[in-house]
This record gives C-alpha cells, structure tokens and sequence, in this order.
C-alpha cells in the first residue's frame, strides 16, 4: 500500500502522475491520498503533521512524501524504514519527527540516487515514486547508502507553532496535547484560550483548545474560523502558560 503526502493541491497534473508511475510498477498496490494541502513550502511543518497523521497507520505502508521547495537542489533524496513502514522524501526536514520518534533498534536512514533523467523540478515523480516502488517490491533499492545524519536531527518532539489550517479554519499546532495539561493552554494577543473536550462544549463563537484526533493541540471557534477570529497562520508561534 503507497500513501501520499505532499503539498500539491488536486489541481494540473502533479498527483496523478506520481499515482501513474506507481500503478504501473506496482499494479496490484493500493494507492491512498492522506492529502494533498500539507502546509506549502514548509517542510518543518509538514514534518509534524506528517508524523501525527502517520502514528495511526499499521506496519507494512509506504509513504510518498513531498513538500521540497529545495527540488533539484543539492538536498538529498532519502528513505526511512520507521517501526515497519517505509518513508520516502527529501532530506529537508519534512521526514525528521517520523525518524527522531522511531525505536532506534527499528530505524534505518538512507540516502537514494537521483536517475540520470530525473527531471531537475519534479522528484515526487522521478525520484521518490519509483524509489517507493522498489522498496514495496523489493525491501530495498540499489545503490543505496545508509546514514546517520539527516536534516533535523536535533529537533524536538514538539513546536509550539501554527503547522496547518483546516478548511474549517481550525489551527493545528506541533504541540501533542498528551504533553500538555488542562490547566494549561496557548495566548493569542494576551488572550488565554482554554480547553474544551469538543465543539458543542462551548458556545457559538466561542475560541478554545482541544486534544484532536490525531492527538495534537487544535485551536478551534465553535462554528466559525478560529485562524480568521484569532488571526492564526501557519509558522506562527504559540506560547503556551499555565492559568490560575
């Protein structure tokens, strides 16, 4: 099974090309999108939302990731073998919470080649596609070359930051909220904003925080865009204090 994370939008040709080299190296693969709006151009960002989203899926996967703003660059192409799964992406961070969360004992890094062809601004096709078919069919690619170093390493596990808007305008931030205690929460313009178990909670209107369903800290407003009431947006810092 392929899945598919990246930053393209559903429009022109993007998504559905990478799709054709998969189905036509692996016909019998099944093909899923998690989504296609990943935060564009940040692949710090996406990294986190990424890493939650992926938290729920069984061993055995392979994960198409793209948000390379880098594409044809110097960074690297790499693949992951994370706690069963595979990863494949650019080494710019996008694939770093996956890795630095992942048993160490059942992690593996490594760098991919880039084909002789591979056009210099498409990699989600020429690259990683065809590097994650290999890996579905074979367990492994040729010439690859194991590391230990890749961007963000040394991140946390957490960011108190903005890592993606909902089309609701709910904010989703870097924050797990099994870190954070109910007694706690994020200020926005000097504003304390409080926890709530879900929408009907509170009144229309109304801003608060809650543990979604990916497990992370989400900013919502009962019935309207709480990026919009609180003017939230991806990158923003948020940071979080203990209320009386």
């Amino acid at each position: 099974m392929f899945l598919l994370f990246t930053d393209f939008g559903w429009q022109g040709p993007y998504v559905g090309q990478v799709k054709a080299v998969l189905a036509t190296r692996c016909p019998t693969h099944s093909i899923i999108d998690l989504m296609h709006d990943a935060p564009a151009f940040r692949p710090r960002e996406a990294g986190y939302l990424l890493a939650a989203i992926v938290h729920w899926l069984k061993p055995g996967g392979v994960v198409v990731a793209v948000v390379d703003p880098g594409v044809g660059s110097a960074r690297a192409a790499i693949a992951a073998a994370v706690d069963g799964c595979w990863f494949v992406g650019p080494d710019n961070g996008l694939l770093a919470p996956i890795i630095n969360a992942a048993v160490v004992e059942h992690r593996q890094v490594l760098t991919l080649p880039t084909p002789q062809r591979a056009s210099a601004s498409f990699h989600g096709r020429d690259v990683f596609a065809p590097a994650a078919a290999e890996l579905a069919l074979h367990g492994a690619i040729a010439d690859q070359r194991e590391i230990m170093q890749w961007v963000g390493r040394d991140w946390p596990a957490d960011i108190d930051q903005v890592i993606y808007v909902d089309g609701y305008g709910n904010v989703l931030t870097g924050r797990r909220a099994a870190t954070l205690p109910c007694s706690m929460g994020p200020v926005i313009g000097g504003q304390p904003v409080t926890a709530a178990r879900t929408f009907a909670d509170v009144a229309p209107g109304t801003a608060f925080w809650y543990r979604n369903s990916i497990g992370l800290v989400e900013i919502a407003v009962n019935q309207a865009s709480a990026a919009q009431q609180l003017g939230l947006q991806v990158g923003d810092s948020l940071p979080f204090q203990q209320f009386a």
